[in-house]
């Protein structure tokens, strides 16, 4: 008799995949059961993952989660603008909920361990370990705790007969979910690198973007996104479609250096075409609701916010809290907004709104609504403790 049964966090890629035969023919495990949770991968990525992981482990699941990404994480993300040092978050966002799904899943086979195929350099190690620890159980890592590298990797799978996507002369390593790809690995991992177009998969290059211009307006209730030039939708459908037509004018690419949260360095490439459009008419419709006080708050609120949510750490506390302060906001952020997508970029051309807090007649300069005269008064004592330490040094 071995350990007993564990369950892998499964994607049908290099790293797990060598993970099954690791698990028993290293740690001794006596079943492995492979988990995939689809949260808006391609479809065809599903359908293999899920072959393999049947063919492969004693025993498999496939869990369809993509309606709890959009109403869970996806929707809170563009509440509160949510980005990582300039970027979109996308599999941040991911990895609590498939870590979710996959513990669902061990306490019903009764699992003695988790396991994951992450590296010891990167996040999700961390996002995933958060919440199996929470969960009560024990963690197996043997990407991390071998020591691993990827050309070992790739022959050991060789040796073994399990297929990977991977290839020795193109080793990207690639995450997508439909709110965000991010490609790295490789060539990539040098910051001079100039990546080739071959990596991108959902944008065109902005070159090569149509010469006209194209306006598309999304409509926003209560802080999320429900219509598509005027076509009510569904999340997870708006955010598809939005990555098609944003994507055809280059808009959504990310080439940057990232730093992770063990403190690493590393050079990232994103693409998010829909998550750009949208996080840019969100944050631009709060301006036109939300008071000055509550934008200046907020914007701290959305930090820290997408920091913890970088992080995974969904089960603070203050997360919780965070939310319930962002939800109190959106109740007003509700409108249209008119986007303008060109040659890689994307700018707001129009706003309105039912809550919006602006008067045409207040602030026109045509109107006689507010006495301007009465601007005298506050002009006198605006500044007034500057101007006295002003006039102090000059004596």
């Amino acid at each position: 008799m071995g350990k007993g049964k564990v369950v892998l966090a499964y994607s049908g890629g290099l790293d797990t995949s060598i993970c099954i035969p690791l698990l028993k023919e290293h740690y001794g495990y006596d079943e492995v059961v492979t988990v995939v949770v689809d949260v808006g991968q391609p479809a065809h990525e599903i359908e293999e993952g899920s072959k393999k992981g049947e063919r492969l482990a004693d025993h498999h699941y496939t869990i369809d989660a993509k309606d709890a990404f959009v109403a869970e994480h996806i929707f809170r993300a563009i509440k509160a603008n949510g980005n990582y040092e300039g970027y979109p978050m996308g599999t941040a966002l991911a990895r609590p909920l498939i870590a979710e799904e996959i513990v669902k899943i061990a306490k019903k086979e009764n699992a003695v361990a988790i396991a994951h195929g992450c590296t010891g350099k990167g996040n999700d190690q961390l996002r995933f370990d958060f919440i199996f620890r929470a969960n009560g159980f024990e963690v197996v890592a043997p990407i991390r705790e071998m020591n691993l590298t990827r050309e070992w990797e790739i022959e050991y799978a060789e040796e073994h007969g399990v297929p990977v996507p991977v290839k020795k002369e193109k080793p990207w390593s690639i995450d997508e979910n439909f709110w965000s790809r991010s490609i790295e690995g490789g060539k990539l991992e040098d910051p001079a690198f100039h990546p080739p177009e071959e990596i991108y998969a959902w944008t065109v290059s902005p070159k090569d973007a149509p010469d006209e211009p194209e306006t598309i307006t999304i409509g926003f209730e209560q802080g999320v996104p429900v219509s598509l030039n005027g076509k009510a939708m569904k999340g997870g459908d708006l955010i598809r479609e939005l990555n098609v037509i944003a994507g055809r004018h280059g808009v959504g690419r990310n080439d940057m250096m990232e730093d992770r949260i063990l403190g690493l360095k590393a050079r990232e490439n994103y693409e998010h075409p829909a998550a750009t459009v949208l996080l840019t008419a969100h944050h631009d419709l709060e301006r036109l609701v939300l008071t000055r006080q509550e934008l200046s708050f907020k914007h701290g609120v959305d930090e820290k916010w997408s920091e913890m949510a970088y992080m995974g750490l969904v089960h603070e506390p203050l997360y919780a809290a965070l939310n319930a302060f962002i939800d109190t906001t959106q109740e007003r952020v509700t409108g249209t907004v008119d986007c303008v997508l060109f040659k890689g970029s994307v700018h707001v051309a129009g706003r309105s709104s039912p809550m919006a807090l602006y008067s045409s007649d207040l602030v026109s300069f045509d109107s006689h609504t507010i006495d301007q005269c009465d601007a005298v008064g506050v002009s006198k004592y605006f500044g007034m403790q500057a101007r006295l330490l002003k006039q102090i040094r000059k004596e």
